[in-house]
């Protein structure tokens, strides 16, 4: 099967799912890749303007693809999800807004605004006001009308967040276990892990949740095989269609925060929104260290949010042969890479699954990280990376690559 055909599987099926310690880390040799594989043909490329050719060409088709699969999104669920100004999928209807002054706020409400929800999220001090828009008014024109009536404060679209990984059924075997454990508190905001994965705590923020994920049991799979047993998860998905929004991630740090996370995985990917990222650096000058994934959207998309955000761990994904995955996006700086494929974990039933997607690579540097010392993270994360692609940090690897000895087998 070809590559292709099996990203547009992929497609589908995310468009058919609910919106939905201290220890010394050792170095570990990894091979370096030897040969270089056509993304479309399977066939192996000897040409370098060959290879280029090729992964232009793919660039452009998974871009295409992204374009489209959006579009789709917002036509099946137009009573729920609009296009907001930037052509990002967002929740009909609402924008959000950060420090705003009660004047502005009133002239909003002139215009035909009404305030929704005026909120603030205590474990970061950080208060919102969230506007309906007024009746027949398209969320895009909203957004631009409202940024005229308060120029200063930062307004956004409640945008929606999409998982960046897969999951395709496999034989049952018996599930690894990781040889030693830490107790750092993890968080993760994604789906909800079935009851097969036990965590210490769930909370839902969307309608229906917590809800069983297969996404999410993936990624708590994954972080307690790589040795994190301490782990919350906030949902925010549940069974809402337009689950994954910009608001339910913001709340779902702060309950993140509050509870003692240390480290909290995003394997979700979207653009960028003021309130996810006030919401992230607030968090961050708490001492909380966020990693995500680029996505799967391939070279050509946008910078994959929250990935691309000031100070947070951005991952890739490598296969096998630790040759970059050909459908991993892109981010405003890249960290880390990590095995993203040939590799397997569980779903909401606890079945062994065969896993695909960065969202993956990034659960594993999520666990990696809980085994380095508070404010030494970086420089223990860098003695263990395998350097690999050109030498120094590069924009397809990054650091180099790290837990290629917990991959999932």
């Amino acid at each position: 099967m070809r590559f292709g055909f099996a990203l547009f599987l992929l497609a589908c099926s995310l468009l058919a799912a609910p919106l939905a310690a201290q220890l010394s880390l050792p170095q570990l040799p990894v091979p370096r890749p030897t040969t270089i594989l056509d993304p479309v043909t399977g066939e192996m490329l000897d040409d370098v303007k060959a290879l280029e050719r090729a992964a232009l060409s793919e660039a452009q088709r998974l871009e295409k693809l992204r374009i489209e699969r959006i579009t789709l999104l917002a036509k099946r669920n137009a009573d729920i999800i609009e296009l907001d100004v930037e052509g990002a999928p967002a929740r009909r209807g609402v924008l959000l807004v950060l420090d705003a002054s009660a004047d502005q706020i009133e002239k909003a409400r002139s215009a035909g605004f009404r305030i929704d929800e005026n909120g603030t999220i205590e474990e970061l001090d950080l208060p919102y006001v969230q506007l309906d828009i007024p009746e027949g008014m398209s969320l895009a024109k909203a957004e631009k009308l409202l940024a005229q009536l308060m120029p200063g404060a930062s307004i956004s679209a409640d945008n929606l967040h999409f998982a960046s990984g897969s999951v395709v059924a496999a034989p049952v075997m018996a599930a690894q276990s990781a040889s030693a454990r830490t107790n750092t508190p993890v968080g993760v905001v994604d789906g909800a892990p079935g009851s097969a994965l036990p965590v210490r705590e769930i909370r839902g923020f969307a309608g229906g949740a917590p809800f069983p994920s297969n996404h999410g049991s993936a990624i708590v799979w994954l972080l307690n095989h790589a040795g994190a047993t301490n782990i919350r998860v906030a949902d925010v998905y549940g069974t809402d269609k337009a689950g994954g929004n910009a608001l339910a991630i913001a709340k779902a740090i702060g309950w993140l925060v509050g509870s003692g996370s240390k480290v909290i995985n995003i394997s979700l990917v979207g653009p960028k929104n003021a309130l996810v990222a006030k919401a992230v650096s607030q968090s961050q000058a708490k001492g909380v260290v966020f990693v995500a994934a680029v996505g799967n959207d391939g070279p050509a998309a946008p910078p994959a949010y929250p990935a691309s955000y000031p100070g947070v761990v951005s991952v890739t994904g490598v296969d096998r042969q630790n040759r970059s995955l050909i459908e991993a996006g892109r981010a405003l700086h890249l960290d880390y890479a990590a095995p993203g494929a040939d590799i397997f974990g569980r779903n909401a039933k606890g079945q062994r699954m065969k896993l695909r997607g960065t969202s993956f690579a990034s659960a594993l540097v999520s666990a990696r990280l809980a085994f380095t010392e508070p404010g030494m993270w970086r420089s223990q994360l860098d003695a263990e990376a395998v350097d690999l692609g050109k030498k120094g940090a590069d924009a397809q690897y990054g650091r180099g690559l790290l837990c290629a000895a917990c991959r999932p087998r």
